[in-house]
């Protein structure tokens, strides 16, 4: 697409479809999904209706966190395929109107990275302060109690320099030292290299974890009370502390700004992933605050496991109006760290159909999951057919991320789903055969057709994919709040429970929309509300 031509908001209120290229097809016959397979399948995105696309990482690695552990940013893995089937994928998206956003991982690499090769053979060097080190205590234990998302010290011993090295994950994906300007211009020169490609953003990878604190002060503990799980399951003793020191720092806004600068001659926009179990709303805000900073931002309130009930979707964005108002929110059910959300909240199909219908009427962006809009269920990965070493790591309290990752299914027919000719490298469970695109298509009732519908609905009316929205209302199961833009107001409501309710109608002239989402009619005063059912009703004066 000419630059020129292309809209510099196309990201607010987009949708956008995350594919996880190991799962999504495999085109060679390796078991794993790959470049050439997304190419493939771009069809069915763009059937879906979505704004564009958002690639998990890709870029040459030795796959121990599966891609989030970079050892070439400027590269494409050989398991994926070459930087000209990458330039094809570009070009086929963007002949379909698909934009399409990288996953970059910023805040650490492999350590199998040149870069890490160059900072560990000495203390002095160009590189040699280009990861976090630090001096163990004099008892010889790591210089801070800071903690890894993957369990343990979040320090890691090093023979070489003697010396530790942070690690906020796998003890393979050491930190990057943002308070050293030469890494901060080379991760910019990065993102560079795949505009110049194309791309027409980024998704950021735990975006407030770049910058530490340059004193290595200890963690505060958290008091039981405030503990939750929604960046790390409830067996981590991650979720122990406080964590104001080893990420959340104010100069990671300085760095922002830069890349904002650089994406900006591009039109290109970046979502990033906000981390944080206590402040997550508050820092998506800020991040998103105004004109310099990044366009989008999510936080893991709805994809976390408590039950998304109408009461506490009206919490959450109480919070958004209070702590993130000046920002724009991004929000999922799923994604490729979760459970997915039809088992997470053991929905029954219309239950699933109310909440896609929601997500598409509530204020901001969004992003789907591959195999969401099948209906996918989480599956059941036993312990020996196990990748994902968080799993392994938190066994079988926590069984880790793999269930979610099982590759997509295209096939009812194939053993494979019509993935692979090969044994794919995560088993495909029988259960998500049925759930096949290819049966989802010819079935008129199909999770598939209600997704394409709403996505739809969202592009049809400009109130619900850029407007204001107003304070959101609960009571008993039904949600409702209204959506407005100029002269154009909605008002929406939704029964997310399994009784029948009715509520009040909005005084003045509407009329009923999207009758074929299922959504109710306004009688006089009132509406009635079947069990997981909504009611849209557009004012007419």
């Amino acid at each position: 697409m000419n630059e020129l031509q292309k809209d510099a908001d196309w990201w607010r209120g987009a949708v956008i479809y995350q594919i996880y290229p190991r799962s999504f097809q495999d085109s060679n016959g390796d078991g794993v999904g790959d470049l050439p397979g997304i190419t493939r399948r771009l069809d069915h995105v763009a059937g879906l209706g979505a704004d564009a696309i958002w690639i998990s990482p890709f870029f040459t690695s030795p796959m121990k966190d599966f891609g989030y552990d970079v050892a070439d940013y400027c590269d494409v893995d050989a398991l994926f395929g070459t930087l000209a089937d990458f330039d094809a994928l570009v070009a086929r998206a963007h002949g379909l109107g698909l934009k399409v956003m990288i996953d970059l991982v910023l805040s650490h690499t492999s350590d199998a990275h040149p870069w890490f090769a160059q900072s560990r053979a000495a203390r002095e060097g160009a590189r040699a302060n280009w990861y976090v080190w630090a001096d163990p205590k004099p008892d010889g234990t790591p210089p801070n109690n800071w903690l890894s998302i993957f369990g343990g010290s979040a320090w890691a011993w090093d023979a070489r320099r003697c010396q530790y090295y942070l690690h906020n994950f796998l003890t393979s994906q050491p930190d990057l030292n943002f308070h050293e300007p030469a890494v901060q211009a080379a991760l910019l020169d990065v993102a560079r290299f795949w505009l110049m490609r194309g791309v027409d953003g980024f998704r950021l990878d735990t975006i407030n974890f770049y910058v530490h604190d340059k004193h290595l002060r200890d963690n505060p503990p958290l008091p039981v009370e405030e503990r939750n799980d929604l960046t790390a399951p409830k067996v981590n003793p991650y979720n122990h502390q406080r964590h104001i020191y080893d990420k959340n720092q104010p100069e990671n806004l300085d760095f922002l700004c830069k890349l904002r600068a650089v994406m900006e001659p591009f039109k290109a926009a970046a979502v990033g992933e906000v981390g944080d179990s206590q402040r997550g709303l508050e820092i998506a805000g800020d991040y998103t605050r105004g004109d310099d900073r990044m366009q989008m931002c999510y936080a893991f309130e709805f994809l976390s496991g408590n039950s998304l009930q109408a009461s506490r979707i009206a919490d959450v964005f109480g919070q958004v109006d209070r702590l993130a108002a000046e920002g724009w929110l991004c929000w999922a059910f799923s994604n490729h760290d979760v459970q997915r959300h039809i088992s997470r909240w053991s929905l029954s199909d219309a239950a699933a159909k109310v909440y896609t219908t929601l997500l598409m009427c509530i204020r901001g962006s969004v992003c789907i999951y591959q195999g969401e809009e099948l209906g996918l269920p989480e599956a059941e990965i036993a312990f020996e057919d196990l990748q994902d070493p968080y799993g392994r790591e938190f066994w079988p309290e926590f069984k880790g991320r793999d269930g979610c990752r099982t590759p997509m299914v295209w096939q009812s027919d194939n053993r494979n789903g019509g993935f692979s000719e090969a044994k794919p490298w995560l088993p495909v469970p029988s259960s998500h055969l049925p759930l096949a695109a290819g049966s989802a298509e010819a079935n008129p009732a199909a999770l598939l057709h209600h997704y394409r519908r709403a996505i739809a609905l969202r592009a049809a009316h400009p109130a619900l994919r850029i407007g204001a929205q107003g304070a959101m209302q609960a009571a008993g199961d039904v949600l409702s709040f209204v959506r407005s833009d100029g002269d154009a107001r909605l008002f929406l409501a939704f029964n997310l429970g399994d009784s029948p309710a009715s509520i009040a109608a909005p005084a003045g002239r509407w009329k009923a929309l999207a009758r074929d989402l299922g959504c109710a009619e306004r009688s006089a005063g009132q509406v009635s509300l079947g069990p997981w059912q909504a009611v849209i009703l557009e004012n007419i004066g």
